[in-house]
């Protein structure tokens, strides 16, 4: 939903004010069934024979779906490079998302601001989640304090952790965690490499080979 989300977005942009089912299928190489039961789970009102969906009313739709509606605050832990990236990002608020604080253990960088966030020190991470029921949390720090700074939001009342941490975190149950790991998303996009060479070197080793005449 998020892709047809963003998709859609693009095309009212355009100017577009109806989109039909077959477009959004071979843009994202589905079949037409797929995406017109997909639209159908979401869509107030369904869509039309030749005239497909109201961009307009689908784009409310799915953001309902998606909870992008009730923007939910959250705070970022770690203001690395990353963190100031994260913290500059200004899309997050077309996903239901305001990051609201910033912390961090660094006295250098405590009272500093990025993008209009004070960054405030992680002393104050427990007292503030609280005080302003976040739920959601963002770890950008350096591995080996991962866990730690994951075990204060969960103590603070935080619900769901976005780690971009390349560690495990151990949180109870009913706690959720994405984790956003560039190690492992390489390894896969090196493995899918070396998986298509050696396809490609086993179909020219079955090639017949060519006789000179």
């Amino acid at each position: 939903m998020p892709y047809y989300l963003q998709y859609l977005k693009e095309f009212e942009a355009k100017g577009y004010t109806r989109i039909s089912a077959p477009l959004i299928a071979e843009i994202f190489g589905y079949t037409e069934i797929q995406v017109r039961k997909d639209l159908a789970a979401v869509s107030s009102v369904p869509g039309r024979p030749r005239l497909g969906f109201d961009i307009k009313l689908l784009i409310s739709d799915i953001e309902e779906i998606l909870g992008y509606k009730s923007p939910n605050k959250a705070i970022i832990v770690g203001v690395g490079s990353l963190g100031h990236a994260l913290l500059n990002f200004e899309g997050f608020s077309n996903y239901g998302i305001d990051i609201i604080a910033a912390f961090d253990s660094n006295k250098d960088k405590i009272g500093s601001t990025v993008n209009g966030k004070k960054v405030q020190s992680t002393e104050k991470l427990s007292s503030f989640c609280k005080k302003n029921k976040i739920k959601i949390g963002i770890i950008t720090v350096p591995q080996k304090a991962a866990q730690e700074v994951c075990n204060e939001m969960v103590e603070a009342g935080i619900t769901a952790i976005w780690n971009f941490t390349q560690g495990h975190l151990i949180v109870p149950e009913e706690i959720l965690v994405q984790n956003e790991n560039m190690a492992a998303n390489l390894a896969m996009l090196i493995n899918h490499l070396k998986e298509n060479k050696l396809e490609i070197g086993k179909r020219k080793k079955g090639r017949n080979p060519i006789i000179p005449r």
